[in-house]
C-alpha cells in the first residue's frame, strides 16, 4: 500500500513544476516572436539601410525602407509580434522619423531582458528598473540638447535633410527639405502652443515627370480638371462660389416614374427643367462668380449637361465632383463657408483670388488657384515622378521630413545623430550602474548595452567592422566628444555635428520612451489565454 500513496502524492507536484515552466516559456516565445520582428527591418536603418520589397496579396508592390510602413503591410500573426508593429504606428503618430529606430531599440532591450531573466531576476524588477533607466536616459538626451529658434531656417533644413538621408530619394534631400521646412512653417499655428496640423498640408501625387518637378503651391490645387469642353481654361481676377447644392433637375425622394402621354407634355416637363437650371445660372452671374466649385453629389448629377452648356456660355470655369473630406480643406484654404442653398449665392459669400488656371501636370491636368485675397494657413504640394513606386516613397519621405520640422516647431531643441546620443545613453547608463547595488545595477548595465544596437547597426549597414566602429565610438565619448558619430558617407567616426547631421530631440526621446514601454509591457505577459467567440 505505501508504494501506491508515494505515486499517488508525487502526482500534484510533478504538475505544479509543469505550471511554474509556463510563464517562463510564454515570456521566451514572446521575446522571441518580438526579436524576429525587429530582426526583420534592422538591416533598413541608416542611410546605408537596404530597402524591402513588399508584395501585397493582389499584386501590387511597394518598394520602401520606412519601418512604419514595412510593418504595416507585413502579415504579423504572433500577439506579442504585433505590439511591435504598434509600437512603430505610435512613434509615426508622436515623432513621424525614428519608426525603425524604435523596433531595433525595442529589439535589442528585449534581447537583454531575456539574459536578465535566465540569470533569475524577476520580471517585475526587470520592467520597474527599465522605468527608471528609460527616465534616466531622457535626462542624458535633454542634457546633449542643442537650442534653436524657428526663424533659423538653416537648422531646420539640416534635419529635414538628416531625415531624408536614409531614404530611396536622399539624392534629391537638397530640394525637398526646403519644401518641407516651407511648408510647416506656412502652417504652424504660433498662437495655439505652436500647433502644426499636417492636414493642412495638402500632398497631391502627379505621374510623370521627375522628383526634381516637385513643387509647393500658395493656394488651392484641384486634382481634377476644369469640366466643360467649350469653359474657360484660364481666367484673372476670380470670383469664387462653393456650393453644395446641384444645377441639376430635382428628384424625388422615392423612386418614380413620369409616363408622358403626348409631346406637349414632354415639352413642358423639358421647358420646366430648362427654366430651374437657367434661373441658377442667372444667380450665379447675378452674383459675379467666375469660378464655381461643386461637391459631390451621390444623388445625382452634380451639374447636367444643360447646366454646364449654360455656364460655358457665361464664361463660368467649373470644377465638380469635390469630395466631401476635401471640402474643409477647401474651405480653410479660401477661408469661406460652403454655400448650401440657391438663396445664399450672393456676392458677399464669394471669395476673390487673382489666377485659376487649368494646368498640365505629366498626363493629368489641375485646377489652380493662387493669389486668394485671404487665404487661411494651408499649402499645397504636387509631388513628382517617373513611376508609381517613386510617387509614393516621395510622399512618404516628404511625410518624415514635415513631422521632423514639426517636432522642432513643438520643442526647439536639436541632438547629433549618428548614433551619438544612444552612446552616450549607454556610457552614461552603464557609468550609473556602478554607483548601483543588487538587482538595479543589472538592469541598467542591460540597458545600457542595448543601447549600443543603433550605432552598431549603423556600422554594420555601411559595411564598417560593427565591434571595431562602435569601440572607436566609445573610447572618443569617454574622452568627452559627446557629439562624435559614426560618419557613413566617409566610413569613419567624426564630429556629427560639423557634418550638418542633426535630429529633433523628440525623435530621440520618443524612440527610447515608448521602446521602454512595450518591453515592460510585453515583460508583463505571463500567459496567453484563447477566447471563445
Amino acid at each position: 500500500m505505501a508504494p501506491k500513496n508515494q505515486l499517488v502524492r508525487a502526482k500534484p507536484q510533478a504538475s505544479a513544476y509543469k505550471d511554474k515552466s509556463k510563464p517562463a516559456d510564454i515570456r521566451l516565445s514572446n521575446i522571441n516572436a518580438a526579436k524576429a520582428v525587429s530582426d526583420a527591418i534592422r538591416t533598413s536603418l541608416g542611410p546605408r539601410g537596404m530597402d524591402k520589397m513588399i508584395q501585397a496579396g493582389n499584386g501590387e508592390v511597394t518598394i520602401t525602407n520606412d519601418g512604419a510602413t514595412i510593418l504595416k503591410q507585413m502579415n504579423v500573426l504572433h500577439p506579442a509580434a504585433k505590439m511591435l508593429v504598434e509600437l512603430s504606428r505610435a512613434q509615426d503618430i508622436e515623432a513621424g522619423d525614428g519608426t525603425t529606430s524604435v523596433v531595433v531599440v525595442a529589439g535589442a532591450l528585449l534581447e537583454a531582458s531575456e539574459k536578465l531573466l535566465q540569470k533569475g531576476i524577476h520580471p517585475t524588477a526587470i520592467s520597474d528598473a527599465f522605468q527608471r533607466c528609460a527616465v534616466k536616459a531622457v535626462e542624458i538626451l535633454s542634457g546633449m540638447a542643442i537650442p534653436v529658434e524657428i526663424d533659423d531656417q538653416e537648422s531646420l533644413i539640416k534635419s529635414a535633410s538628416t531625415s531624408l538621408n536614409s531614404k530611396v530619394v536622399s539624392q534629391y534631400s537638397s530640394l525637398l527639405a526646403p519644401l518641407a521646412v516651407d511648408a510647416v512653417l506656412k502652417v504652424a499655428d504660433y498662437t495655439r502652443n505652436d500647433v502644426v496640423d499636417l492636414k493642412d498640408i495638402k500632398c497631391i501625387r502627379s505621374l510623370g515627370g521627375t522628383i526634381e518637378d516637385t513643387e509647393l503651391v500658395e493656394g488651392l490645387v484641384f486634382t481634377q480638371r476644369a469640366s466643360g469642353a467649350n469653359g474657360p481654361k484660364r481666367l484673372e481676377k476670380v470670383k469664387i462660389g462653393l456650393i453644395q447644392f446641384c444645377i441639376s433637375p430635382p428628384k424625388t425622394d422615392m423612386d418614380h416614374s413620369v409616363i408622358v402621354s403626348d409631346y406637349a407634355a414632354m415639352d413642358r416637363v423639358l421647358k420646366q427643367e430648362r427654366e430651374y437650371i437657367l434661373n441658377i445660372v442667372k444667380q450665379i452671374k447675378k452674383a459675379g462668380c467666375n469660378v464655381l466649385l461643386v461637391q459631390k453629389s451621390i444623388l445625382r448629377d452634380a451639374i447636367s449637361d444643360l447646366a454646364q452648356h449654360f455656364l460655358d456660355k457665361i464664361k463660368v470655369m467649373v470644377v465638380k465632383d469635390i469630395e466631401r473630406e476635401d471640402i474643409e480643406f477647401v474651405c480653410k484654404t479660401l477661408n469661406c463657408r460652403p454655400i448650401a442653398s440657391l438663396d445664399h449665392f450672393v456676392a458677399e459669400n464669394l471669395v476673390n483670388a487673382d489666377l485659376a488656371e487649368e494646368v498640365p501636370s505629366g498626363s493629368n491636368k489641375f485646377v489652380k488657384i493662387t493669389g486668394i485675397q485671404n487665404p487661411g494657413k494651408t499649402v499645397s504640394v504636387i509631388l513628382r515622378g517617373s513611376n508609381k513606386l517613386v510617387l509614393e516613397e516621395v510622399d512618404r519621405s516628404l511625410h518624415d521630413a514635415l513631422c521632423v520640422v514639426r517636432c522642432l516647431v513643438k520643442r526647439r531643441e536639436l541632438i547629433a545623430g549618428g548614433g551619438a546620443p544612444e552612446i552616450e545613453m549607454a556610457l552614461q547608463l552603464a557609468n550609473h550602474a556602478q554607483t548601483l547595488v543588487g538587482v538595479d545595477a543589472y538592469c541598467f548595465r542591460g540597458f545600457a548595452d542595448a543601447m549600443e544596437v543603433i550605432p552598431s547597426t549603423l556600422a554594420e549597414n555601411a559595411g564598417l567592422n560593427s565591434i571595431s566602429t562602435v569601440t572607436e565610438l566609445r573610447n572618443r565619448h569617454a574622452q568627452g566628444e559627446r557629439n562624435a558619430g559614426i560618419n557613413v558617407r566617409k566610413g569613419a567616426i567624426t564630429d556629427i555635428l560639423t557634418e550638418n547631421v542633426v535630429q529633433p530631440i523628440l525623435v530621440s526621446i520618443s524612440a527610447v520612451t515608448l521602446a521602454s514601454e512595450t518591453v515592460r509591457s510585453i515583460l508583463k505577459i505571463d500567459d496567453i489565454v484563447n477566447t471563445i467567440n
